[in-house]
């Protein structure tokens, strides 16, 4: 007998640990479990939830394959969804079956990844990269600067903890990075300056929000248990503090976050127009610029590989492609006409 259809509210609900899970919270749990990252779980539920209003609020459980596989071919064939989300939602319903539901999908035709196409990075040349860095106002200039000094994502640029910063060995140590893998990145002597800056603008937020009860940290639940005054040591702070504060829904306190992502993302492509900059410019495009530089400079693909934080060399190999030496670093025949 079919499972009765998921209310719109139980899509949404917060956890109630008084009554008995519900499917969401199921596989909300299974993945904490397995320590996915905060935007792991979110991305999983989403697709999760759109599995299940795609098919009239059905319960999972009620569902199988072939609902999944349906439910794919409307994403690649009717929202035409790029090959990574597909793949991304394949990999929700895949979890949802084999560690929340515990009954892995059978094999059958039409489940499977979708192929990505090989794009080439978009790589700015440095009087780009400083036309750039000059239209743009603090601090989202220094953020650029540190994408493109020190080979960081955006995410691992505004996550950044004052004890991460070391300016006198000019490194940074990055944490949980893609994949949840720390490393060590350079600190451009550039930079010393204007981040020093930004620290002492953000120990003054933090003085504020210490004298009005705001937790400026951002630690979970079990850092703090092990670290208990870290939500007040000046050491844990962000060192890009957000410029408002928020309200835990959970707890009711009131925090700080860091800056968020899609500031900084308006702010270079803002300063790209005012550039004149006629490429695609974002910030993983300062990112990409950073490896080919590099690699223009004479230094080693590994040593790159390691800066960057990329598991295998393959990944790194990309940028021997857009060296500024023409395509494949083969000179053009017209050019000895």
């Amino acid at each position: 007998m079919p499972l009765p259809p998921i209310p719109l509210s139980h899509l949404a609900a917060p956890p109630d640990p008084t009554r008995r899970l519900r499917l969401l919270e199921i596989v909300r749990r299974a993945m904490r479990e397995r320590r996915f990252s905060e935007r792991t779980q979110r991305a999983y539920l989403g697709w999760i939830r759109r599995y299940v209003l795609f098919h009239d609020r059905r319960d999972p459980r009620d569902m199988g394959a072939i609902e999944v596989r349906a439910f794919l071919s409307d994403l690649a064939v009717q929202r035409r969804v790029s090959a990574s989300s597909q793949n991304q939602a394949l990999a929700a319903m895949t979890f949802l079956y084999d560690s929340a539901i515990r009954r892995p999908l059978p094999r059958i035709d039409g489940i499977v990844a979708a192929k990505r196409s090989r794009y080439v990075p978009v790589v700015l040349s440095q009087r780009e990269v400083k036309l750039l860095l000059r239209a743009m106002p603090m601090p989202g200039r220094l953020c650029a600067a540190l994408m493109y000094g020190s080979g960081l994502r955006l995410m691992e640029c505004l996550a950044l903890r004052v004890k991460d910063i070391d300016f006198d060995r000019r490194e940074i140590v990055v944490r949980g990075g893609k994949g949840g893998k720390d490393r060590r990145v350079p600190l451009a002597d550039a930079c010393v300056v204007p981040l020093r800056s930004q620290l002492r603008r953000a120990a003054e937020i933090h003085r504020t929000d210490a004298r009005n009860g705001v937790d400026g940290s951002g630690l979970d639940e079990a850092l703090l248990r092990k670290f208990p005054n870290a939500r007040t040591d000046w050491r844990w702070q962000w060192a890009f503090p957000a410029t408002r504060t928020y309200v835990d829904g959970g707890t009711k306190a009131r925090k700080r976050h860091h800056l968020h992502p899609s500031a900084i993302q308006r702010e270079v492509t803002r300063a790209a127009r005012r550039a004149r900059i006629a490429k695609r410019v974002s910030c993983h495009a300062l990112r990409h610029s950073f490896a080919t530089h590099l690699l223009e400079s004479g230094a080693d693909i590994r040593t790159v590989q390691e800066l960057l934080g990329h598991s295998d060399v393959k990944t790194t190999m990309i940028y021997t492609h857009v060296l500024n030496r023409g395509a494949l670093g083969v000179r053009s025949p017209v050019d000895s006409l």
